[in-house]
């Protein structure tokens, strides 16, 4: 079983990683095993790197994209409640103006 801590890795680390594997010929494997790290964790950010340079797998979605994902399902959420309280003011003012 692994560490229940999940260790956090600088930008900087991450790109020198993936520069690594790119330079050297290297598998991700071999690369992760002589940082000592997780062969997952670097496939990971090799398989987006990738996309983020336009090499990715047709339909993968850049960091930009994700981002943008992201701010926009934020922004969806905020709007539903939006418009939930304006329903409720709308019914409950519908209601006082029967009486």
């Amino acid at each position: 079983m692994g560490s229940k801590y999940t260790r956090r890795y600088t930008a900087e680390f991450k790109r020198d990683a993936i520069a690594l594997v790119d330079s050297t010929g290297k598998t991700v494997t071999a690369v992760a095993r002589e940082l000592g790290m997780s062969s997952e964790s670097l496939c990971g950010w090799y398989r987006q790197a990738k996309a983020d340079r336009g090499e990715g797998a047709p339909g993968e979605i850049t960091t930009a994209e994700r981002e943008e994902l992201k701010r926009l399902r934020r922004q969806n959420a905020d709007q539903a409640k939006t418009i939930e309280v304006l329903r409720k003011t709308a019914v409950f003012f519908a209601k006082e103006s029967d009486r």
